[in-house]
């Protein structure tokens, strides 16, 4: 077995708690091992990458337990690219917030970013269902802590829904884990692909169910209407790094999605067939008008970075609801983008309120800097809105090309080029307040307003990062791609998977495999 599988769950569960009590009272100490264990969490991250480009599917049995009666972690080629880009983004985040002082607004916020890292990297590798809902419920417990950070009434109330919703979607995916068991004596997700394929159209209403049901669980984490309405509230209200982190977190959603509805619950799959679709493209359509509409109607800086996000996620879950290979692929391309364009947008947005010390889009005299602010937003703008020259605009055509052949393709169409739009239409507006009117003569200085601060080079690097890994995206648009397709077409023919999975050390299947 490659035990560097594991090594993405494994070191930052051993780092947080050293940061949580051996070095709870040194917050520099904290910033240097947690952003040291970061670093190396990418470069495992990356070889793991590597490994995966192969098209081999390897498996790591915990405790050496052969599936399906022991827990096991799966790296393909899905699962390599989001635990990559979910420590790239740990270690951008963490460098601003050390760099800004939002790690001092409260206690352990080191400690659970690790946890939070360890629960998305073990969502992304685990390969049992029971074992997804256990890794959800780690990360989930860290983003509560995460989302109220540093306190506050409207914070902790946004935190509050944050919650309940959030235990409203656990509950029902134990229901829906509980009726899948009842109904195929497995939750091993290669298991399942084969029991679930055996069961006849006629008798498997349980099995529909339950996958209706995580199909809800699934929307509420990737914040599909109708029950999108906690993302607003909670991104906008949360610290800025959290926020940030928080735009992969959204696509542990989307890949539990992928991976459980085409490997189990395909459209080959004729217990299913092509429900899931059915319900969950309407569904995106109508989060890319709710999303583009909170642009446009938004008073505050962080709530519209909070509506772009959700339109962004929309945008991509467009393409997850194609479920064909051409239209995944689009999706893992546009994935990628989307999160790292949310994540620059709440990092610019972070360095602009600090320097407005207001959240309001009013007109406030020009801040320090008002010009590499200004630069840097213009950037995020063009990459969250999907203009070129930045890798928005062609994930955004990759994902229309993908969909033109839909049932529904005027609505996506005109769901994706009229949100674009207004999603333009609102950015404008929204610079034009903070950066061009700023700088008319005779405004009058604002009570109480925060002492003007220079940018460090450390404050503005991390969202010059971001920026330059989208330029990155646009400029190897075709290497990427080619690796998103390939990704596409390993999930869409599960075949090597599910051998890979439920082989035993001697090269055996279980005797009680079918």
């Amino acid at each position: 077995m490659n035990h560097w599988i594991i090594a993405p769950v494994v070191l930052p569960a051993m780092v947080a708690p050293m940061l949580a009590y051996v070095m709870r009272h040194d917050v520099v100490l904290q910033r240097v091992v947690s952003l040291a264990a970061a670093l190396v969490l990418s470069a495992i991250a990356a070889g793991l990458l590597v490994t995966a480009a192969s098209g081999e599917v390897q498996v790591y049995r915990l405790g050496d337990w052969p599936a399906p009666f022991g827990i096991v972690l799966v790296l393909d080629r899905l699962s390599a690219i989001l635990v990559l880009l979910t420590a790239v983004l740990g270690v951008i985040v963490l460098i601003h917030a050390s760099a800004t002082g939002w790690d001092r607004k409260g206690r352990h916020f080191h400690a659970l970013m690790q946890f939070q890292m360890m629960g998305i990297c073990g969502a992304f590798l685990t390969g049992d269902a029971f074992n997804l809902f256990v890794v959800f419920e780690i990360l989930l417990i860290a983003s509560y802590g995460l989302a109220i950070f540093g306190g506050g009434e409207a914070r902790l109330k946004a935190g509050l829904q944050y919650v309940i919703m959030n235990l409203a979607g656990s509950a029902l995916f134990l229901i829906a884990l509980g009726t899948l068991y009842a109904s195929t004596g497995t939750l091993n997700i290669a298991d399942l692909a084969l029991k679930v394929r055996e069961i006849p159209a006629e008798d498997a209403a349980l099995v529909r169910v339950a996958a209706m049901l995580m199909m809800i669980v699934f929307a509420i984490k990737a914040a599909l209407f109708p029950v999108q309405f906690w993302l607003p509230g909670t991104y906008a209200l949360a610290p800025a790094p959290v926020a940030a982190l928080f735009a992969i977190m959204t696509k542990v959603g989307a890949y539990a999605i992928l991976r459980l509805h085409t490997v189990v619950f395909g459209p080959d799959a004729q217990a299913i067939g092509a429900l899931p679709g059915d319900w969950l493209m309407p569904a995106a359509i109508v989060t890319v008008a709710i999303g583009a509409l909170g642009v446009m109607g938004s008073k505050g800086l962080m709530p519209l970075a909070a509506f772009a996000a959700l339109g962004s996620t929309a945008t991509m879950m467009l393409a997850v609801a194609g479920f064909a290979p051409l239209a995944a692929g689009a999706a893992l391309y546009y994935l990628v983008h989307s999160t790292l364009a949310a994540a620059a947008l709440f990092l610019v947005a972070d360095l602009v309120l600090t320097r407005r010390g207001s959240d309001l889009l009013a007109v406030q005299p020009a801040t320090a800097q008002n010009g590499l602010l200004a630069a840097l937003f213009f950037g995020v703008a063009i990459a969250v809105a999907g203009m070129p020259p930045l890798s928005g605009f062609l994930g955004k055509l990759l994902v229309l090309d993908a969909l033109k052949d839909h049932d529904l393709r005027v609505w996506i169409w005109g769901a994706v080029l009229i949100g674009s739009l207004l999603t333009i239409v609102g950015f404008a507006r929204a610079g034009s307040v903070l950066f061009w009117k700023s700088t008319a003569p005779g405004l009058e200085p604002v009570p109480n307003a925060p002492e003007p601060m220079p940018i460090s080079p450390a404050q503005a690097a991390p969202s010059i990062a971001v920026l330059g890994l989208l330029g990155l995206l646009t400029v190897f648009a075709g290497p990427v791609m080619r690796y998103t397709d390939a990704t596409a077409a390993q999930l869409f023919a599960p075949a090597p998977y599910i051998d890979a999975v439920l082989e035993n050390q001697d090269g055996t299947k279980d005797p009680e495999d079918h």
